[in-house]
């Protein structure tokens, strides 16, 4: 670990130059004593590393020194792909790979190449989470990307909405959703019963990882489905779960206040409705079709507009809204 932390400190040094200790520690994730320990280790091996002391001082290669020592090893060629989403790395316990394979690379390039990428990652930054809300914590992750990674069968302990269960799975695959992590996996197989001597293969699931209470990876191995695709199967779930979601349309007439809120509170949904509004009536106001969910959450959902927005269909909608808005009118003027 001490090697590849050398490695990454003398790739730091010929990509940014003058760099402070502070500067230096705050990269590699260390304390500012080690990388003074470091540095003083680079010496001794013959790299020429200058201290220049003052308040703009820090250490420096000198003039015209390079290293080629820039070979990617196969873990760190793999983190390469996460370097888009440097949090998601370190949540899978890759961010100090990712790091000395991005210095690598970077030391690699041409200089007007490298000052290009630097560039771009001064100006571009991804952000994969949703705004206003903390991501799950995931004390298992880096166990469950073990076992998709080492392709062996992983026994969890799961939370679901109707208690807790222990599974044997079969993990396939990670996907990050809006600063969540899900796990596709096969269930482990049935055995065969008296009543059903051959039981139906497992279908493939969808768990989240931050419900998984403990994991552990087992020493048997499985072997994948030749056919899956991760990224084939994630685009399948998600369309199917958009058509489960939305089981209805509600006719609803809007003020122009909510049929400009209608993207932010309804999403695409909402977006697509408001392009596709009817023209305004006398008083300015819409008749939009929006898809919705089951009743209740239509109701909260179209409660958030509040009276700028009115239900016309279908009935049950309408009605389910009604007695809300009366309910609430009851609550707050003390009368039942």
């Amino acid at each position: 670990m001490r090697a590849d932390r050398l490695l990454s400190l003398l790739l730091l040094l010929q990509n940014r130059g003058l760099c402070t200790a502070a500067e230096l520690a705050a990269a590699l994730e260390v304390s500012v004593r080690t990388v003074h320990r470091d540095v003083e280790a680079l010496g001794a091996a013959g790299v020429p590393v200058l201290a220049e002391r003052g308040r703009t001082g820090g250490y420096r290669l000198v003039d015209g020194y390079r290293t080629r020592l820039t070979g990617l090893t196969g873990d760190e060629a793999g983190a390469l792909f996460l370097a888009g989403v440097p949090d998601a790395a370190k949540e899978l316990g890759l961010g100090a790979v990712l790091a000395t394979a991005q210095l690598k690379v970077q030391a690699a390039l041409p200089a007007e190449l490298a000052d290009r990428t630097r560039q771009l990652q001064d100006r571009f930054h991804l952000d994969p989470a949703s705004w206003f809300r903390d991501a799950d914590p995931v004390p298992e992750l880096a166990r469950v990307a073990e076992a998709v990674w080492e392709q062996r069968v992983l026994r969890v302990h799961y939370r679901r909405w109707r208690g807790e269960v222990h599974r044997e799975l079969r993990p396939l695959g990670l996907v990050l959703k809006s600063g969540i992590w899900y796990l596709v996996a096969l269930p482990a197989p049935s055995s065969p019963t008296p009543l059903s001597p051959s039981p139906a293969p497992p279908s493939l699931r969808t768990y989240r990882v931050s419900r998984i209470l403990s994991a552990e990876v087992a020493a048997e191995p499985f072997e994948r489905p030749p056919d899956f695709d991760l990224a084939t199967h994630w685009a399948s779930v998600t369309r199917e779960l958009a058509g489960m979601l939305h089981q209805d349309t509600a006719t609803v007439r809007v003020s122009p206040r909510a049929l400009g809120l209608l993207p932010v509170q309804f999403g695409r949904s909402g977006a697509e409705a408001a392009r596709s509004a009817g023209p305004p009536d006398e008083e300015g106001w819409t008749v939009v079709q929006l898809p919705v969910e089951s009743t209740p959450v239509a109701v909260s959902d179209l409660l958030r507009l509040g009276p700028d927005a009115e239900v016309l269909a279908p009935p049950a909608l309408r009605r389910a809204v009604a007695d809300a808005v009366a309910a609430l009118a009851r609550r707050y003027t003390g009368t039942v």
